[in-house]
């Protein structure tokens, strides 16, 4: 158990810290970034969570019930309906405005403008680090398992390098919104805390209910894939025949899945 909580603090930790070093860009540039750059972020991302989703995540999670006696299918697609219940419920109950929006959705609140950005990009963090979190809990299980181990560190990794884009992508807008450069960076590194506290809270209900993991991979897919259909593909603007777009889209899967095959 403390191993696991170890490696889920020290994983989610290098996430949050490549959404810093993301949002520190802030001190550099003074330009928002542009609609096309904001396209191959987005759409990078969305490649990333959709090939994490699948061979970081429901994969595992068949093997997983499969080994302790259960039908593969049945946590998988019982966890993945929980994940997306779980994300459909905060995104209707909590108040967040996605970047280019003009109204923000979830319950009314007297937030400011860019609190409710804030509060977008945290809101997509959460299954990104319930997934870092699972995946290094499942490794540890394994006790240290090289191959769990290796496609443990390679979503890590994945999720980094798309949460780099992202910190500069939450920044940037915050101090065209009339930020200071250090409020713009501070936010912009906070969306991404949330990374390590779900992390390590559901590695902590993993070490609680043992054959949950299963259900928690598949949850964190459910959840992951909620969040690329519901929010980063439409903000992405792939239905305007965005080829930018949907290029950024299949390298962030290729780049995911290599990582994942090849360190896994």
């Amino acid at each position: 158990m403390t191993r696991s909580l170890l490696w889920a603090a020290a994983a989610t930790g290098f996430t949050f810290l490549m959404t810093t070093l993301g949002a520190s860009l802030v001190f550099l540039f003074r330009k928002k970034v542009s609609g096309s750059m904001q396209r191959i972020f987005l759409g990078f991302a969305a490649g990333v969570m959709i090939a994490a989703s699948v061979f970081s995540l429901l994969l595992p999670a068949m093997e997983e019930a499969e080994e302790i006696g259960i039908p593969g299918w049945m946590p998988s697609a019982g966890g993945f309906l929980l994940g997306i219940g779980f994300m459909l419920l905060l995104d209707v109950l909590m108040p967040h405005l996605h970047l280019g929006a003009k109204q923000p959705e979830g319950l009314h609140s007297s937030l400011r403008r860019t609190a409710l950005l804030v509060s977008a990009v945290t809101l997509h963090n959460i299954p990104e680090g319930m997934a870092v979190g699972l995946t290094f809990a499942l490794a540890a299980q394994h006790s240290g398992d090289l191959s769990d181990l290796s496609g443990a560190a390679a979503l890590a990794l994945g999720i980094g390098i798309q949460n780099f884009p992202e910190g500069t992508a939450i920044s940037l807008p915050l101090r065209q919104e009339g930020m200071s450069r250090a409020k713009s960076f501070f936010w912009g590194s906070m969306s991404g805390i949330v990374e390590p506290i779900f992390g390590i809270l559901v590695v902590l209900l993993a070490g609680w209910i043992q054959p949950a993991m299963p259900w928690l991979l598949s949850f964190a897919a459910g959840a992951m894939l909620y969040v690329v259909v519901e929010e980063l593909i439409p903000e992405a603007h792939l239905g305007d025949h965005s080829n930018t777009g949907t290029l950024a889209v299949m390298g962030g899967f290729l780049l995911m899945m290599v990582l994942d095959v090849a360190l896994g």
